[in-house]
């Protein structure tokens, strides 16, 4: 795999990453827009869900990342920025480093229940 091959890999990574963590959180497009006080268009995070936009800006990575609960540093290493070894992930890497698409969905929905329910806004029973 060329390292062409493998930044286009990355990309679309993201794309798919972004479109399943807003789906795992009940947002609509519109939804984020307002969220980020109309800082990241509806119409531009629908580009970047499909892969149009290459290589979104750190700041509308940082936006995203603040409005999605999510690390910062994970979605600049999905949008194929160099990010310091040490930051970002908690977990160690090599727990997370071969999950199918499928499974890290299935963390997310997870994660979201339980960040939710943790927030008291779920009923337990």
């Amino acid at each position: 795999m060329t390292d062409k091959e493998k930044k286009e890999g990355e990309r679309n990574l993201l794309a798919q990453y972004l479109s399943d963590i807003r789906a795992s959180k009940g947002l609509k497009l519109r939804e984020v827009e307002e969220a980020t006080d109309r800082e990241v268009s509806n119409a531009y995070l629908s580009q970047l869900e499909n892969g149009k936009i290459k290589k979104p800006s750190p700041n509308i990575l940082y936006t995203l990342s603040t409005v999605y609960d999510v690390s910062y540093e994970s979605l600049m290493e999905k949008a194929g920025y160099i990010v310091p070894a040490g930051k970002g992930k908690k977990v160690p890497k090599r727990a997370i480093s071969d999950l199918t698409s499928e499974e890290e969905k299935a963390l997310l929905e997870y994660l979201a229940f339980y960040r939710t329910r943790k927030r008291g806004n779920v009923k337990k029973g």
